[in-house]
């Protein structure tokens, strides 16, 4: 792995970025990529660059990867241009070209990397600290859903083939149980007790989409709310980023990171499980925000499936976790001993939180739906 000195003359400098370079460093906190952060004077003007080497073991064809996020960036701007809007640089990421004209560059280890222009003024979040903020994301993801609704061509690549296939992260997690190469299955019993219980339930969203009861759409995929860039000023959603795994899925599949992100009153690795637990206040302007945006095109049964989304993506993220941990944690990235098994208590935990508001939860919805007069 490259040092974050050699960045600037190994990587940055295959794309077509001009001016002097000036600084490099380490950026983000994400799970799967090693982000960098680079500084260039041009002309005298300060000018940032995002540069991402792409995780090979989780996205094994690059390529295709940066083909998916070429064409959903392409269409948003276009989009953008179409409406008159602003700001447009900062409203959907900007791909710098390697200076082959190819979306991505290779380093002298075979690594595969891509570059953005950094997006200026704007933060993302780890918590939501008022229904004002919940509003903004769910809004920024309905209408990052309807941007795409209408993105012709061929099928998007599966970045990850079956990613939300509840079935296959099961098959998966009991192989991994059945191993328990580490020796941690002890540690995490009534985990897997639960999980084991709700792996019935957790097929709810995959099953309606076989049976085509809720349509294929383009999404993001890993919607949380920390993907969404809000400016520092405004405090409105500028740009939703970390496009690795825009495809063919089900609007479910976004709206149920949301879910299980914006109302959850921890972040997703707090020890405490104490302090876990689903804000219902937070949750209806999340829902109202998502509608405002995406009532245009959201089916019936996907109507009916929104808080279910909620507890579905947070059971597999839970179950993803928990898999980790007893595989040795080698796909998400760790902090600390146990990060993964924090993490995975931290969804059981905010799944039990929403079952027990499960019918008020349900009520919001509908009252939106019928506030909206979305049928």
């Amino acid at each position: 792995m490259l040092y974050v000195m050699d960045l600037i003359n190994e990587v940055a400098r295959k794309f077509c970025i001009y001016g002097e370079p000036e600084k490099a460093e380490k950026f983000g906190t994400g799970h799967i990529n090693n982000t960098f952060r680079s500084l260039w004077n041009q002309a005298g003007t300060p000018v940032r660059y995002t540069h991402q080497r792409i995780n090979e073991k989780v996205f094994i064809h690059p390529g295709e990867v940066m083909d998916n996020i070429v064409r959903v960036t392409g269409h948003i701007a276009k989009k953008l241009a179409e409406a008159g809007e602003n700001d447009r640089s900062r409203r959907v990421l900007s791909i710098v070209p390697a200076r082959d004209g190819k979306p991505y560059a290779r380093d002298s280890e075979g690594g595969w990397w891509r570059t953005y222009l950094f997006i200026e003024g704007a933060h993302s979040l780890e918590l939501a600290s008022s229904p004002g903020e919940a509003l903004i994301l769910g809004k920024s993801i309905g209408k990052f859903q309807k941007q795409l609704a209408d993105l012709g061509g061929k099928r998007l690549h599966e970045s990850i083939p079956d990613f939300h296939h509840m079935g296959k992260r099961y098959k998966k997690f009991y192989e991994a149980l059945s191993k328990d190469a580490f020796n941690r299955a002890k540690e995490v019993k009534a985990e897997i007790d639960f999980l084991a219980a709700n792996e019935e339930r957790g097929s709810i969203l995959i099953n309606a989409m076989k049976d085509g009861k809720i349509s294929e759409r383009i999404c993001h995929n890993d919607a949380k709310m920390n993907n969404i860039l809000i400016d520092d000023v405004d405090l409105e959603a500028r740009c939703v980023v970390d496009l690795d795994t825009v495809m063919p899925g089900t609007s479910l599949f976004d709206t149920g990171d949301l879910i299980r992100t914006v109302p959850s009153t921890a972040k997703e690795d707090e020890r405490d499980i104490s302090k876990v637990s689903f804000s219902l206040p937070l949750f209806k302007s999340l829902m109202e925000g998502y509608l405002s945006e995406s009532k245009e095109f959201l089916g019936v049964n996907e109507k009916k499936l929104l808080v279910e989304s909620g507890r579905n993506i947070t059971q597999i993220m839970g179950l993803r976790m928990l898999t980790d941990y007893l595989e040795g944690d080698h796909y998400y990235h760790t902090e600390r001993p146990g990060q993964n098994m924090d993490r995975a208590r931290n969804q059981i935990a905010l799944i039990k939180s929403l079952d027990s508001q499960w019918e008020e939860a349900e009520k919001i919805v509908l009252s939106l739906l019928a506030l909206n007069n979305i049928p």
